[in-house]
């Protein structure tokens, strides 16, 4: 009887070498192992305990050991032998993200060539940078997801082939995966399908639930877990929104105080099964717009996330708090208030501090039109929209007036404050200018 082998498990038989070839240290010779000892993991580094309190992101690295963190968490490899070089020259260690392609569709899994082509292609990255002192722990592929069906099997064959090979080529560092929230499938199947050694998990708004969907599933999986990426509500499902399916964006101080709202509440918990947290995102991106989820500005200003995550890993805030922000107003109305404006008059915007700050030096106002609508929110643009020119007057104090543009559609108005200790302070908010047609 001929037994039907996948694509990728012939690829396994051929190119996989054999776990007896290489001399495997023992665990506690290892640079970075995991020890599970009275009911509690923890990760060893280089011989000492290490729990993990860093960010996801590859910039500002000064910043974060200037700040209390000891760790990155970066997606992909590209420059991966300049971020592991700064990361040691800063005292970081870093988590490595290693691209692997999604399940779907299955036609790349189908075929050999692409399959063993993306293999070696690991391969290649795991032993050049596998002595690199940085190093932390390799992970394979960003919320992939991992259904449970037989016709995904070639994927989970090239998938386990991957993680073996690492564990054969640098039995030094864990792998792991990560998985979008607590998802039950995903980690039943990710765990049955693979040795990973530990999982790894992205949470946003769901955070609150977490550690209780995390002991529901005790049944199969009490191993040690990772977040590889925590904080603030992102813009989907849950957020508040504008009639016209805006999102409301908290001011950076509302931001700052929902990180240390989270950390101290579900991450700083004594759950034993924990291996540390990685905040994101540690840098400015565009998402939604070019100030939710960035800790700095395009400039490298630091913003009170980054005040905030310092007194949270090291119980000390900075000499200098930047400016605390509570919201913008336009005719006295916030974002919640449904704006809607005529083309081409003119409004009057305002932002609200918390208490008075003498050190601002200047505010930036910016009119930008709104990137998310053309994509359903599902897919943001990565590229921040050109602001628009000549349509608002600076005021006094931290006001100004704004003359709507004379197309119609939704439009975002920015206001950023900066002080003179390279701190930033940012508030939003959207409005819809109603043209007749």
């Amino acid at each position: 009887m001929v037994t039907k082998l996948s694509v990728t498990s012939l690829i396994l038989i051929v190119f996989l070498p054999f776990c007896s070839s290489k001399r495997v240290p023992s665990p506690e010779n290892r640079k970075v192992f995991i020890a599970h000892k009275d009911g509690k993991f923890t990760l060893y580094r280089n011989g000492s305990p290490f729990f993990i309190k860093g960010g996801s992101g590859y910039t500002h690295l000064d910043a974060l050991h200037e700040s209390g963190g000891n760790t990155i968490r970066v997606w992909d490899t590209v420059n991966l032998g300049l971020i592991l070089d700064s990361a040691e020259a800063n005292h970081l260690a870093v988590v490595v993200g290693l691209p692997f392609r999604y399940a779907d569709p299955m036609s790349f899994y189908h075929d050999t060539s692409k399959v063993l082509g993306q293999y070696k292609a690991l391969q290649q990255v795991v032993n050049r940078y596998k002595h690199h002192p940085a190093l932390l722990v390799w992970c394979v592929g960003n919320e992939l997801y991992f259904p449970f069906n037989r016709r995904y099997n070639d994927f989970y064959s090239a998938f386990s082939n991957v993680v073996d090979m690492i564990h054969t080529e640098d039995p030094d560092h864990p792998v792991t995966t990560t998985i979008l929230n607590v998802r039950t499938k995903y980690i039943f199947n990710v765990l049955r399908k693979s040795n990973i050694d530990f999982i790894s998990l992205n949470v946003f708004n769901r955070i609150p639930d977490m550690k209780d969907k995390i002991d529901r599933l005790a049944w199969f999986w009490k191993g040690p877990y990772l977040l590889t990426e925590w904080g603030i509500d992102g813009g989907w499902i849950g957020t508040a929104h504008t009639s016209w399916g805006a999102f409301i964006e908290n001011s950076s101080t509302k931001k700052a105080e929902m990180y240390r709202e989270r950390y101290e509440k579900y991450v700083l918990q004594t759950d034993p099964r924990l291996l540390g947290s990685l905040v994101f995102f540690w840098g400015q991106k565009q998402e939604y717009t070019h100030t939710w989820f960035s800790m700095f500005d395009e400039e490298g200003n630091r913003s009170e996330s980054v005040s905030l995550m310092q007194y949270l890993w090291t119980g000390k805030f900075p000499d200098h708090m930047p400016p605390r922000v509570n919201y913008m107003l336009i005719d006295k109305k916030g974002g919640p208030s449904d704006l809607m404006f005529d083309p081409a008059v003119t409004v009057h915007a305002e932002v609200v501090l918390l208490q008075p700050d003498s050190n601002i030096t200047h505010i930036k106002w910016e009119l930008l039109p709104e990137d998310w609508y053309s994509v359903k929110g599902e897919d943001v643009k990565p590229v921040k929209p050109h602001p628009m020119e000549g349509l608002i007057r600076a005021g006094p104090g931290l006001t100004a007036e704004v003359i709507t543009p004379s197309v119609g559609g939704p439009y975002r108005l920015f206001a950023t404050l900066y002080d003179k200790f390279g701190n930033f302070s940012t508030c939003n908010i959207p409005f819809y200018v109603v043209k007749d047609p």
